[in-house]
């Protein structure tokens, strides 16, 4: 059972360091592509954002309740435990901000796809949908950072 117990404690370690090392890395990358302003710079970052969170942020988010549900079954945890269940809150509330940011992502990869393909400006929408994309991402990733701060203390910082 210990062998097991480490394997579920170190997979959700390292779940949470690929979601948030991805999230963080592809704003830092959509954010920089943006202020330089070329269209190819924002194409490449745009796919690269829309391929990372493919590969590595869906999964990732979806091991971390999986094998943190296991650990606490493992461990004896009751989920109604308040670190437990404000772990869970905190990672339902980043995916009610990051989902609706996902789906803009295919949207501005169409603008700056269509941009690049006629060789005209991007669009507003792309702007504005830029700006809901790092609106949402700012609760979003506050929530992932407070749900590893509980479960990495088990104590509540409120």
């Amino acid at each position: 059972m210990a062998i097991v117990a480490d394997l579920l404690k170190v997979t959700h370690v390292l779940a949470a360091c690929v979601f948030l090392g991805t999230g963080l890395g592809t704003a830092w990358v959509k954010v920089a592509a943006d202020r330089q302003g070329a269209l190819e710079a924002r194409l490449w970052a745009q796919r690269f954002v829309v391929h990372a969170d493919l590969v590595f942020t869906i999964p990732a988010g979806l091991l971390l309740p999986a094998s943190g549900l296991a650990l606490a079954r493992v461990y004896g945890i009751p989920w109604q435990t308040p670190w437990v269940a404000t772990g869970l809150v905190c990672w339902a509330v980043a995916g009610a901000f990051w989902l609706p940011a996902w789906r803009l992502q295919y949207r501005m990869l169409a603008d700056v796809e269509t941009a690049v393909r006629e060789g005209t400006p991007l669009s507003a929408r792309y702007l504005a949908d830029t700006r809901w994309w790092l609106i949402l991402g700012f609760p979003s990733f506050t929530a992932a950072m407070l749900a590893v701060w509980v479960m990495s203390t088990k104590t509540l910082p409120f």
